[in-house]
């Protein structure tokens, strides 16, 4: 059985309360979207915790935690997190990470910092944690996907690529250092050597869970925000850039 914890409104609903509270009984429980920009605060025998990509499940050593395709992987804060869990007893989580997943990069951060000071007055009040310039990304079709760590010779064309389109702005609209493609190149190499043991098709792991598991577990679908902060649908301009649809349907 499939069971997904959905917000209604615009997050903050004790999803990742209910998560952690069902993941009791689950098998797997995979964060299918959303970023890094909030976050779940778990208390429990281990302590408090507040989660910003683990799945709220993470802390049951029965479970399998997966980070979903859908999920603005920030790949340092993933395993920032995974670090200070285990450093507070937390038994060390079983986790995979979609091959499909996109990867939140630095200059995502840097800028959502320069558009925020270019506003000005006017500023959207961003969390700065890079979520806007990634799904912008993404959509344009010039983000970084984690399969895209093991192909090095397209990895090598790509970020000559990304960073001449990248500099264009940085140059003429915010005055801002530019991008160097070998630095970029080491970033993404240093975050493949950090993912690689974890990377899969999640999709065809939780199929193969659903075909041999007779045990009766579930499988929970943790989602990070409300389902009004939809990335292309409902109040557009103002929303945080949220892959979901309107019936908040998981997509692993």
């Amino acid at each position: 059985m499939v069971k997904a914890v959905v917000g209604a409104n615009w997050g903050d609903e004790g999803k990742g309360k209910i998560t952690d509270m069902l993941g009791k009984e689950a098998d797997i429980i995979v964060r299918f979207q959303g970023g890094a920009n909030a976050g779940h605060t778990i208390v429990n025998d281990y302590g408090k915790f507040a989660l910003h990509t683990l799945p709220s499940g993470v802390f049951y050593d029965h479970t399998t935690s997966i980070i979903g395709n859908g999920v603005a992987l920030d790949i340092p804060r993933l395993f920032g997190e995974v670090q200070q869990i285990v450093k507070q007893g937390v038994p060390q989580p079983k986790l995979l990470v979609s091959d499909r997943a996109q990867i939140v990069m630095s200059y995502h951060k840097n800028f959502d910092a320069y558009e925020e000071e270019r506003l000005g007055g006017k500023s959207f009040g961003s969390t700065k944690s890079g979520i806007a310039p990634f799904y912008s990304d993404k959509y344009a079709k010039i983000g970084f996907q984690v399969s895209e760590l093991f192909d090095d010779e397209l990895l090598k064309e790509k970020v000559v690529r990304v960073a001449e389109q990248k500099n264009v702005i940085l140059e003429h609209l915010y005055h801002k250092p530019l991008i160097n493609p070998d630095d970029l190149y080491k970033e993404l190499t240093e975050y493949r050597d950090m993912v690689a043991p974890f990377v899969c098709d999640v999709s065809a792991q939780c199929n193969q869970r659903r075909q041999r598991d007779s045990s009766g577990r579930t499988a929970r679908f943790p989602e990070r925000s409300g389902s009004r902060n939809l990335s292309d649908g409902n109040i557009f301009f103002h929303t945080g850039g949220i892959r979901c649809d309107r019936s908040g349907n998981p997509s692993v």
